[in-house]
């Protein structure tokens, strides 16, 4: 390595050990430390906010201590005029710290309605293609405790059960990308403290105080409910409660797709059979979900109300052939053949 590599190289390692010193700073690292046990380059999704550019500072320490090579990006969407200067300002804020982070532009027409879930796919799905590139299998994102709140709620409004009312986990899988998120356990006003003292600097977005959309106004309910005392980590404990409940739900959901299907590799058909439909309707439920999932490639699940119809011709012995999910669905004699579209 040349002298001027070596100093560049040592320069980067002061400047994250000095910000590391910092006695309000390190307790956090040490939380996200402790909450991720990656060993393998992974990628990194960044937005620019606060909790997003603290992301971005200790999954840097991290990638360090363990001489792994993380990828940065963030997201240029276009539904601003000044999103593109902002994800530069950004890109240059990082620079500095020597984190290269790449931006990434989604090109096309853009919704005019559903805004914000539209640009979550094409977000995730632009930041998937280029961690394929890259040979990248985790992706880290910046959802912290206060998302894990908001979504408690907003999947609520939605009537969701017990599995959407609990879907944010520390790690799930979306395809076949591993998506961490080490902050869940971390609250909001440490990551913008985090922040400021590394950066001195994130981008404010407008979109968080626009009351159209729904996630605002669930923020600022949530906010009412402190000022009556609502107690966040009594609230926390019982999404932990709900998860236990929900594992045990899984459990059994796993159990009848081992025991009750079989996929014919030749076909690439999914055959489930009629003891598939004879355990609790959430099993089954759950279980056929999956299923339409697994065939379809989709991440997405099949709106309930459609799974509601399907499982109800089943069981009431009604012949059908339905298109769903991507599938065809199909009741031959006593059991349901599920085939891609």
């Amino acid at each position: 390595m040349s002298h001027k590599n070596l100093s560049v190289k040592i320069k980067i390692h002061n400047f994250f050990r000095d910000k590391l010193k910092d006695k309000e700073v390190k307790p956090i690292y040490k939380r996200f430390e402790k909450s991720l046990n990656i060993n393998e380059n992974f990628g990194v999704a960044l937005s620019g906010g606060p909790d997003s550019l603290a992301l971005a500072f200790l999954a840097q320490i991290y990638s360090l201590k363990r001489k792994i090579n993380p990828k940065f990006f963030i997201v240029d969407h276009k539904l601003r005029p000044e999103s593109t200067k902002e994800a530069k300002a950004v890109q240059k804020i990082l620079r500095r710290a020597s984190i290269n982070l790449e931006i990434l532009t989604w090109k096309g027409k853009k919704p005019k309605n559903n805004i914000q879930s539209i640009a979550r796919k094409a977000r995730y799905q632009l930041i998937n293609d280029r961690c394929e590139k890259y040979k990248i299998k985790s992706l880290l994102v910046g959802h912290h405790q206060d998302d894990l709140i908001e979504n408690f709620f907003i999947r609520m409004v939605r009537g969701s059960g017990l599995k959407g009312l609990v879907s944010m986990d520390k790690k799930s899988k979306i395809d076949k990308m591993n998506i961490y998120r080490p902050l869940i356990d971390q609250k909001k006003d440490d990551l913008i403290l985090v922040s400021k003292k590394v950066f001195d600097f994130y981008i404010k977005d407008p979109s968080n105080n626009d009351e159209k959309f729904q996630r605002v106004r669930i923020r600022k309910l949530i906010k009412e409910l402190k000022k009556d005392g609502f107690d966040t980590n009594k609230f926390l404990t019982t999404i932990k409660n709900l998860k236990y409940s929900n594992n045990v739900i899984n459990f059994y959901v796993a159990e009848n797709l081992r025991q009750n299907t079989f996929y014919s590799n030749k076909d690439k058909r999914l055959i489930l059979n009629k003891s598939f439909f004879l355990k609790s309707y959430e099993v089954v439920f759950r279980g056929l979900s999956d299923s339409l999932k697994k065939i379809s490639g989709r991440y997405y699940s099949v709106r309930g109300k459609k799974l509601d119809k399907i499982i109800h011709d089943i069981q009431n012995n009604r012949l059908f052939r339905s298109t769903l999910g991507g599938c065809i669905v199909e009741k031959v004699n006593r059991t349901i053949i599920i085939s891609k579209e």
